[in-house]
């Protein structure tokens, strides 16, 4: 599976920003990750093709994920956003419904989201 993101840029706090994951297959689960300056690499939201979607606790109410299965597009709407949701964000596929977790097989090559106060 290959997966090009698209999107993502720079924004004043309070902003919003989109983010796009083209992928050459319709996998079963997507999901969008983070990398800040911690380096830890983080779940922010993902998406199954039945359109069940899981959350980080820190962007619920903010951020959307949803799917275009017709052209295999995963999307992130990012509202409201904050100096903290600062990172590289990466796409991730999975024939397994992951969710959150970290292991998925197949990533993009990630996309930075820089969010200034």
């Amino acid at each position: 599976v290959q997966l090009v993101e698209s999107g993502g840029g720079s924004t004043q706090t309070g902003g919003s920003l989109v983010l796009a994951c083209t992928a050459s297959t319709r996998p079963k689960c997507m999901g969008w990750f983070r990398q800040g300056t911690n380096n830890k690499r983080e779940g922010v939201a993902s998406i199954e093709n039945d359109g069940s979607t899981s959350y980080a606790d820190s962007v619920k109410g903010r951020f959307t994920i949803s799917k275009d299965n017709a052209k295999n597009t995963l999307i992130l709407q990012m509202n409201s956003l904050k100096p903290e949701d600062t990172a590289m964000y990466y796409c991730a596929a999975d024939d397994f419904k992951l969710q959150l977790a970290r292991h998925y097989k197949y990533w993009g090559q990630g996309t930075q989201v820089t969010v200034s106060s």
